[in-house]
Formats: structure tokens, C-alpha cells, sequence
């Protein structure tokens, strides 16, 4: 049977991920319950990382509890059930969410706000042997064991980056910080991206910015270099040249769960759930979907957190339209928005409409927006 329609008028509507979009849910309908509509998160995890402070974490400036959303009691708070288990499909047909291990949720409205993986499976050995950000908890538990190498090591960690994205530069520039004075090590970091430039989709002031302080914190930017192959303590690159490494960091490229390949959703040339401006699936009128899992028609974006934080709102109201039979809510998305990229060592830049400044201050006020939103999430535990 498909959800709880029909039964007293209950309806169930089910969250898969424990996103930035799906915290604001859920936020939201603790301001304001929705009589009549059941919430179901399910997710296999139970502390959600908050992605802009990730670079704080890998460079000591944040403690695990700042920089996580704890799950099971902000979905309690909401009145939600938590299920704790990890999506291997739908049966769109039945109305049901399939579970590893565990027997199926009936839904009549979906959410999915899963987020996105690093790129790897076009690349041989990248899977293999190299360390991809996401799952996060793997990556902070694997960046500590780094950490205690290097301090008892004798020669330089050779570190590379691949990714010259915003979340590369700030990956490289918080882990050489935090090598320099958490371990005490000398590295040698090298950032390399198959790109023209860093920081695409960025203004040239940002750009600017940023590769003068990669250079005076002496890592290594290599533009026009595509990683083709990673071996054991080697990366192949498509010039036909080779970089070796101790650590190799994946931050490039977005992939889509790959069940979602399964379920019958229209889906965009890449595996992210087309949607429309509402946040609702084009292919069926049940289910929605936000962040990076989402790709909103005639809108391509960059995968980034602050777009899923931006339509938390937006996907909490359409739920309550959706569940009330009301038309949904669109949203134009924000063309200019701000962009604030740390530098590791309690600096960061400020972004916008191409322009940009740094300082300490920019940090300040970073590390002030990226504490109050976990806090909202995580107060009266």
C-alpha cells in the first residue's frame, strides 16, 4: 500500500538524506507542525557534517560537535521519525523507499537531499587510492591518521590536491595549515586541476586573491593537468607525466548515487533528479529533491552547499503545499550571491559580482554565519 493516505486523513511524507535542505525541513516544522502530515527522515548517518565548515575542521579550528548537525533529536523535536539506514532504491509503483537490511517505507510524498560524491569512477585506481571528501566522517577519520604520520615522519609529506574548485583551495590551504602547526611537518602540496585557472565560476579578483596566497604558503598550482589514472603512490596525468604522492585528496567533480539510476526518475546526462523551480521531480508529481542531487531545469549550477541551504525554505513550503493538494511555490533562483572561501589560516576572502577582499575579519564574520546555522539545528539536544 502505498503511504498513509486515506487512514484519518494521515500522510506520510518521507526525507532520504539528512542534507543542509532537509535540516531547514525540519526546522521548520518545529516553528510550524503540518496536522495531517507524518515526516520520516531516514539516513545513514546520524551526525550530518556542515560542509562549509569541513576546511575549519581539517585545519583544527573547529571541534567535531561545532561543525555537525546532530539528527535523531532535531527530527524528534519535529515530531519525525528517524530511521537510520542507508537507500538502495524506490518502488515508485508501491509508493515505498527500499532499505539495506531493512524492510521498505511506504511514503506519499518524497524528499531526497543525499548530496553528491567526488567523481572518481572515470578515472582507474582513483577509487582505490585516493581519498575522496566525501563520506565525510571516513575522510576526517583517515585525515587524523595523516596527521599522526607526518608528525613522526622525517621527510616532507608529499600531498596532492586534485580539484581547483573552491572546495580544493580551501581543502589545500587548511590541510597545509593545520600540517604546519598541528603536526609540526614540513609539506610539499601541489593542487592540481584540469582547468585553464582555479576557482571556476569565480571573479578574477577571487582567483587573484587566492593563487597569491597559494603561492606564499608554497603549494604548487598546476592548471591544465588532468589526473587520468592513480596507482599506488603515483597519479598519471594526460600530458603523459606522472606526480607522486603520500596522500592524494579527490575534490573534483560531482557523481549521483548511483540507485538513483534505478528508479525510474527522469534524470539529468550526469544521474541528478530533474527537477523544476519547485523543487518537484519533472517525472513524478510526488517527489522532490534539493542540493546537489537536484538539477533544477534551465538552471545549471555548480554543486555547492549554499545552494541546498537556500532551498531549504522553498522545499519545506512546498512539502506542506503538496501534502494540502495547493499549487506549489516557485522560486527564480539567485543569480549573485556571496561567496566566502577560508585561507585555513583563520583568514578568508570575501566574493561577489567578481569582486573580492580578505582579511581576518572576513573569517570573523565566516566563522560567525557558519556557527550560528549549526546552532539553530543543534540547540536543545
Amino acid at each position: 500500500m502505498a503511504g498513509t493516505a486515506g487512514r484519518r486523513g494521515l500522510k506520510d511524507a518521507v526525507l532520504v538524506g539528512g542534507g543542509h535542505a532537509h535540516v531547514i525541513v525540519l526546522r521548520r516544522f518545529i516553528e510550524k507542525p503540518c496536522p495531517g502530515l507524518r515526516l520520516t527522515l531516514v539516513s545513514d548517518e546520524v551526525e550530518a557534517p556542515y560542509s562549509g565548515m569541513l576546511p575549519g575542521l581539517v585545519a583544527g579550528h573547529y571541534a567535531f560537535d561545532e561543525a555537525h548537525i546532530h539528527l535523531r533529536p532535531l527530527a524528534a523535536r519535529a515530531g519525525a521519525r528517524f530511521v537510520e539506514a542507508r537507500v538502495d532504491g524506490l518502488d515508485l509503483d508501491a509508493g515505498q523507499v527500499r532499505l539495506r537490511g531493512r524492510a521498505p517505507i511506504a511514503f506519499d510524498l518524497l524528499s531526497i537531499n543525499v548530496g553528491s560524491t567526488p567523481g572518481m569512477d572515470g578515472v582507474p585506481g582513483a577509487r582505490e587510492h585516493a581519498l575522496p571528501v566525501k563520506p565525510v566522517p571516513a575522510f576526517l577519520a583517515r585525515w587524523e591518521r595523516l596527521l599522526e604520520r607526518a608528525a613522526g615522519s622525517r621527510s616532507p609529506l608529499r600531498l596532492l590536491v586534485v580539484g581547483g574548485g573552491a572546495g580544493g583551495v580551501e581543502l589545500a590551504l587548511s590541510a597545509q595549515y593545520a600540517l604546519e602547526r598541528r603536526a609540526g611537518a614540513d609539506p610539499d602540496l601541489r593542487l592540481v586541476t584540469g582547468g585553464d585557472a582555479i576557482l571556476p565560476g569565480h571573479g578574477a579578483g577571487a582567483r587573484r586573491i587566492l593563487g597569491r596566497i597559494l603561492g606564499e604558503r608554497g603549494v604548487r598550482v598546476e592548471t591544465g593537468r588532468r589526473v587520468v589514472a592513480v596507482e599506488p603512490g603515483l597519479a598519471r596525468c594526460g600530458d603523459g607525466g606522472t606526480i607522486p604522492f603520500d596522500a592524494l585528496f579527490w575534490v573534483t567533480g560531482a557523481s549521483a548515487p548511483a540507485w538513483l539510476r534505478r528508479t525510474g526518475l527522469a534524470l539529468d546526462a550526469k544521474g541528478f533528479i530533474r527537477v523544476d523551480w519547485t523543487l518537484r521531480s519533472i517525472s513524478d508529481a510526488r517527489v522532490f529533491a534539493a542540493g546537489d542531487v537536484a538539477s533544477v531545469e534551465g538552471e545549471p549550477r555548480p554543486k555547492s552547499g549554499v545552494f541546498a541551504v537556500r532551498q531549504g525554505p522553498l522545499l519545506a513550503d512546498n512539502l506542506r503545499r503538496a501534502a494540502r493538494g495547493r499549487d506549489l511555490r516557485r522560486k527564480v533562483p539567485q543569480r549573485r550571491f556571496l561567496n566566502l572561501i577560508g585561507t585555513g589560516d583563520e583568514g578568508a576572502i570575501a566574493s561577489y559580482a567578481g569582486l573580492a577582499v580578505e582579511g581576518s575579519w572576513v573569517w570573523r564574520l565566516k566563522r560567525w554565519i557558519d556557527r550560528r546555522f549549526v546552532r539553530r539545528f543543534n540547540a536543545s539536544r
